[in-house]
């Protein structure tokens, strides 16, 4: 059954910490997302000739203007008729071609975005289970949404600006040197400024943007764990304490997003100072040449024009640049994701038959270096045999699931299934030979039907009622309205816990399993209940390797070996009568559940 859910009890959680600060260069980062703008290459095509004719109706509309002009100088009508229509056309093109640039931009920003969400949910689906249960579900599902959505807005949003603003300052350039290159220098003065302004607040900004992403990863991913653990929340009274956490890293985020807002929104009203300033001075200039009989009124008019337009690219690069910054830093945080190392999969042996015969020999596992788990962890089990592991928290039964299931590799020793390495078989044969049933159960928003199946998609309509049968469900489904087309609302909300342990176990019941791992999966259902569930375990075990980890040590009377666990060492071995009588670990234990009992 190869249901990839992790029994998480040992690995310490944490949010991504501040690898964000040192995110991988611009240079690095627009590279990749350049990838992405490969597969689009019929609608770039398009985008780039409705920029080139929208940048050449720029260049030649003052051009046109000023030989108008000229034309009402020496009042020769005709000539300001004729350039006036010449005009209206240039403008009608220019209008159709902005519109196609803009829906070819759109385009390109839906796919790119599309492609880069895939691209994510994929990833996250072949992540090590060490990697997810060391970073937060919030903040990854930020990069697939959030982050995402910035790479597609700001390539909607500056794809077309930054194309046709590079085409219309050489254009611009090339005509003002045509015209009066005395003129365009004390232009390039402008240009000169807007440089250095630039160069001395984007190092500021790019910080600021990375701070900002890493924030709003943050905000989200605690909100996604308060919003899942509310019921604890509400139990406990710390509603207050929720909100007072929830308000502070809201106001960091507030306090950095003003920061970077200001900062954004400053480089226009700066760039646009910068061009006014200019502007002015050209003006002077222009008209003192004209004074002189250097250039034409016309040519001045036409030149102010391709000032103002010289500027104005550089000034819309500027007032998107905060956009483009936190476009940056979220494919940064986004391409950081894709290149984790995926799970690895080795294994290529897929043995004919399983019998379940399952070694651990020689285990020692630490999650954390320095913290080790499992100390020289042996252990030998049977075809068919039912194991328990009991112990107190903390003493390793569940790293032992873990580390069958493959979720964690062992440091050192070996895990061998009828003599076979499990690093040497297929990971998806190795999981579908199991199935868990975990304490906290998971199920989907999807009909009961498809949740039963989720591990036998191809189980007979008949398999799938006496699977429920044999779970004590059955009753409970017949009264449904639809049955087993019921759907299941937020994953089975609705449902109690001990009608989701059912399902989870019905579910195990029909994957048909060699091995089948338990962990606590009564520990939700009332004593009555329990007592069917376990009549009902006996026949799912039957001929079945099976391990089971248990606190309610009334569960596992009946199994062939207890495992007594302390501090990841192996304290006692043996079954029921075998351990109370020895007095140890277990009687302790059993004592402890049972006082005033007779053992």
């Amino acid at each position: 059954m190869s249901v990839n859910f992790s029994t998480r009890s040992g690995p310490p959680g944490k949010m991504m910490g501040q690898e964000v600060e040192y995110a991988q260069q611009i240079g690095s980062t627009l590279k990749k997302i350049f990838v992405y703008f490969r597969r689009e290459r019929a609608t770039l095509l398009l985008l780039f000739l409705s920029v080139i004719v929208v940048t050449i109706c720029s260049l030649m509309a003052p051009f046109l203007q000023g030989r108008a002009i000229d034309g009402m100088q020496i009042k020769q009508w005709q000539i300001v008729i004729t350039y006036g229509k010449i005009l209206l056309c240039i403008y009608l093109i220019h209008t159709l071609a902005q519109l196609v640039q803009s829906l070819m931009a759109a385009r390109i920003s839906q796919n790119v975005g599309k492609q880069l969400r895939w691209d994510i949910f994929e990833k996250i689906d072949t992540l090590s289970i060490p990697y997810l249960d060391t970073h937060s579900s919030g903040d990854i599902m930020s990069r697939m949404t959030n982050d995402a959505e910035n790479v597609g807005n700001t390539i909607s949003q500056s794809l077309g600006t930054l194309c046709s603003g590079i085409l219309s300052v050489i254009g611009t350039v090339i005509l003002m040197f045509a015209y009066c290159w005395q003129l365009t220098l004390i232009t390039m003065i402008s240009v000169i400024l807007t440089v250095f302004i630039t160069k001395k607040m984007s190092k500021i900004m790019r910080f600021v943007y990375r701070k900002k992403a890493f924030m709003l990863g943050k905000l989200n991913g605690h909100a996604e764990e308060m919003i899942t653990g509310y019921r604890s929340i509400v139990s406990f009274h710390k509603q207050e304490e929720v909100t007072e956490e929830f308000n502070e890293i809201a106001e960091e985020l507030k306090r950095i997003s003003m920061k970077a807002e200001i900062l954004g929104g400053a480089m226009g009203p700066v760039m646009n100072s910068i061009s006014n300033i200019s502007f002015v001075i050209v003006a002077a200039f222009g008209g003192y040449f004209a004074y002189t009989g250097l250039i034409t009124i016309g040519t001045v008019s036409a030149f102010l024009i391709y000032a103002k337009q010289f500027s104005r690219p550089i000034n819309e690069i500027a007032q998107l640049y905060g956009t483009v910054q936190t476009a940056i830093a979220g494919a940064e945080r986004i391409f950081a994701l894709l290149e984790e190392p995926q799970e690895e999969d080795k294994g290529e042996r897929i043995p004919e038959t399983l019998k379940g015969n399952i070694s651990f020999q020689g285990i020692n596992f630490s999650y954390e270096p320095g913290k080790q788990v499992l100390y020289d962890f042996n252990l030998d089990i049977e075809p068919g045999q039912k194991i328990a592991l009991v112990g107190a928290t903390g003493s390793g039964k569940t790293t032992i699931i873990n580390l069958l299931m493959r979720f964690y590799l062992p440091e050192s020793g070996k895990i061998t299934i009828d003599g076979i390495d499990i690093l040497e078989m297929n990971k998806k044969y190795l999981r579908r030979q199991m199935a868990i049933v975990l304490q906290d159960t998971v199920l989907f928003s999807d009909t009961i039907e498809n949740n039963l199946k989720y591990g036998n998609p191809s189980a007979t309509e008949a398999e799938i009622r006496e699977a429920v049968k044999v779970s004590n469900l059955q009753e409970f489904i017949e009264r449904l309205p639809d049955k087993y087309r019921t759907y299941l609302t937020q994953a089975g909300a609705a449902w109690s816990q001990g009608q989701r342990q059912l399902l989870s176990i019905a579910r195990a019941i029909l994957a048909d399993p060699k091995i089948l791992i338990l962990d606590e999966a009564t520990s939700s259902v009332d004593t009555r209940t329990e007592k069917k569930i376990q009549d009902a375990m006996v026949k799912l075990m039957k001929n079945r390797t099976s391990l089971i980890i248990a606190h309610r040590l009334s569960t596992i009377r009946d199994a062939d070996k207890i495992i007594v666990m302390e501090k990841g060492r192996i304290a006692e071995v043996g079954n029921h009568d075998e351990l109370i009588k020895k007095r140890g670990k277990y009687y302790d234990l059993y004592r402890a559940q049972f006082q005033g009992k007779e053992i």
